[in-house]
């Protein structure tokens, strides 16, 4: 190999380097938040905050996101539920950021967390009408 084919060879992966490093730098961060777990210590769900969103994440895909943090948290809560009726049990654990964020929202919207989780538990059950 010749010297100068070595040399932009080790130019071409510098640049490489540095602009994936750009990147990964540039994305925006994400904040995890809660995490759904069985007893093997499976992930069955997750709450991460990205861009100003709530992104829930189950079975390893986005489930969906949404700015509303009682939402994200009555969801993850439901699925928590759903796993122990059909006998698994769970462990679920949220960050006190994601409770009060929840809490602010639902008494915003002059309810209680827990009147808003039946809520939306509700309106989830009833088919929407096309």
């Amino acid at each position: 190999m010749s010297t100068t084919s070595k040399l932009r060879r080790d130019i071409r992966r510098r640049r490489e380097t540095l602009a994936a490093n750009r990147e990964q730098a540039a994305a925006s961060p994400v904040e995890p938040h809660a995490e759904l777990r069985d007893q093997q210590r499976t992930l069955l769900a997750g709450v991460v905050r990205r861009d100003g969103e709530w992104v829930l994440g189950m079975d390893g895909r986005i489930a969906g996101q949404t700015p509303s943090a009682a939402r994200v948290l009555a969801l993850i809560m439901q699925a928590a539920e759903l796993h122990e009726r059909q006998g698994t049990p769970v462990r679920l654990v949220y960050s006190d950021a994601l409770k009060d964020a929840a809490h602010a929202e639902a008494k915003a919207d002059g309810k209680d967390f827990e009147q808003f989780k039946t809520e939306l538990a509700a309106s989830l059950k009833t088919p929407t009408k096309s």
